[in-house]
């Protein structure tokens, strides 16, 4: 879906008929300013999201980020000012701070882990754990966050998951039939395939089909002796439970890439206030 049309929605979700708390106390032609503050510290993301919010509610509205995508955040700095119609302001006021909030939540607890993993070469990804229909702002937080995406739907990568290959009949049969499948269908995607222990990781690498495997709720020293195991001859990642307390002991495995499904399934949001100026 395209932000215009997300933020349309979300817009006529929230309006309705129309804003009747403001209509019933602010007059028509009162114009004023607001700035949005952080109450906590973070990255921030959605900067641009909560600009198009503002200018779909009101074009006139004059909007001033103060701080861009991206970058460090702390209790009390200013984010953004917002002029123009009061009504405006507040019509907009909660989609756009729903949209920062989330997204900078998801910035925020990204660029955590890759500061955790900070000289060991591993990459953080994401994962396709996203809420429907904003996984596009999801992803695009997490690289504001310093992190990177994996796949962004099933189309874009061959990856072959526990039940993918339970139902192909193993781990071989699996990979036979999606060689057959990109030579038939002359495809040249990536093809990752899930393992759950050493023997699953041995057999993978009697085939070639694959371009990296993952190692799914390994222990730190299982997926020691795994990448040991692999010596580079495709790419690894590791999944599976990792949090803030384990992942540098993961990355120092010599694991190429760690992705956490609580990037944007479990981020705490970034506390943002709008508050009118005087």
């Amino acid at each position: 879906m395209q932000l215009n049309e997300l933020i349309r929605l979300a817009l006529a979700e929230d309006l309705g008929e129309g804003d009747h708390s403001a209509k019933a106390c602010i007059p028509e032609n009162s114009n004023q300013k607001a700035f949005i503050y952080a109450k906590s510290d973070g990255v921030l993301s959605g900067i641009a999201v909560a600009c198009e919010v503002f200018k779909q509610v009101d074009p006139v509205l004059e909007i001033e980020p103060v701080k861009t995508d991206a970058e460090p955040v702390a209790n009390g700095d200013k984010v953004m000012l917002i002029k123009g119609s009061a009504r405006s302001i507040l019509a907009g006021e909660r989609l756009a701070l729903n949209f920062l909030q989330r997204m900078s939540g998801v910035a925020g607890l990204t660029r955590q882990f890759v500061e955790a993993v900070e000289g060991t070469g591993v990459k953080i990804l994401d994962t396709r754990k996203t809420t429907p229909l904003l996984r596009a702002l999801q992803k695009q937080a997490v690289l504001h966050g310093g992190g990177e995406n994996h796949r962004f739907g099933l189309y874009d990568m061959i990856m072959l998951k526990e039940n993918h290959i339970a139902f192909a009949g193993g781990i071989s049969k699996a990979l036979d039939a999606v060689k057959k499948y990109q030579q038939e269908n002359n495809t040249n995607l990536q093809v990752e395939i899930e393992t759950r222990n050493i023997d699953e990781v041995r057999e993978v690498l009697k085939n070639e089909v694959a371009n990296r495997i993952m190692l799914d709720n390994f222990t730190v020293e299982e997926a020691k002796k795994a990448v040991q195991l692999i010596d580079k001859r495709m790419e690894t990642e590791i999944s599976g439970g990792i949090n803030l307390s384990t992942v540098r002991s993961y990355a120092e495995t010599g694991v190429d890439f760690i992705s956490v499904g609580a990037l944007t399934h479990s981020a705490p949001i970034l506390d943002l206030s709008l508050l009118a100026e005087d």
